[in-house]
């Protein structure tokens, strides 16, 4: 496996909680997916002195690429760029800089591709259990969105309509959806969910464990029932 790690020093405001900020996150990537076992690149946007010696704590200065774009949807380019470049059967996990996962999510992530999901989520977002006029996912209505629940050895997953940027797949399916994922990423903010509805559409599934075994590091949407602050 190989995580494309994205970090900025800049980036869109959101409110969050304190435990999410580039350290926790970064040493819990760390840990999760422990450089000795998984190829690590990281897109370094933006980053300052002081975050760049936190990466080099980690991660070979060979395998940071410092860049200057200022955005989201340009740093995901600059990762596809570099996923392109492995083996069709290698699994790629993009993941942005402020997320947070349990133990065992390398193993979770391996269970879902070996599913045979086109893209793996590991964070289960809340907005799949809200109505649209309460802020909710658009397609999901009641409370709830069509789906089915499967089993693996570790858990459940369900078949989900989005995600945000931080997901995982095999290279062969990024080269299948290239078109795809370049049109919805052209401008400074990925569109995730129309991408993510496209990519259905082309009969392209994702899933996501049931509960997540990841987080979005933004407060009003932390991945339910897990008390994530003790992670």
């Amino acid at each position: 496996m190989t995580i494309i790690y994205r970090i900025s020093d800049i980036g869109y405001k959101k409110i969050k909680p304190s435990f999410i900020n580039n350290e926790n996150c970064l040493k819990n990537a760390i840990n999760t997916f422990s450089p000795s076992i998984h190829n690590w690149i990281v897109i370094a946007d933006n980053i300052s002195v002081e975050t760049n010696q936190l990466v080099e704590k980690f991660i070979s200065s060979n395998n940071i690429k410092h860049v200057t774009i200022g955005n989201g949807a340009g740093t995901f380019n600059i990762a596809l760029n570099n996923a392109l470049n492995f083996k069709d059967d290698e699994i790629i996990y993009f993941l942005e800089n402020d997320y947070l996962h349990k133990f065992n999510s390398d193993t979770i992530l391996k269970e879902g591709i070996d599913l045979g999901a086109s893209f793996v989520s590991l964070y289960d977002h809340p907005d799949k259990y809200l109505p649209p006029e309460l802020g909710g996912n658009p397609l999901c209505q009641m409370g709830a969105e069509d789906t089915r629940v499967y089993l693996t050895k570790s858990t459940h997953w369900k078949i989900t309509n989005s995600t945000t940027m931080t997901f995982a797949s095999k290279v062969s399916t990024l080269k299948r959806v290239e078109k795809v994922l370049r049109n919805f990423t052209s401008n400074s903010y990925p569109e995730d969910f129309k991408m993510f509805i496209e990519l259905r559409k082309q009969g392209e599934l994702i899933i996501s464990p049931i509960p997540g075994y990841s987080t979005h590091g933004e407060t009003a949407w932390l991945a339910p029932l897990t008390n994530w602050n003790n992670i």
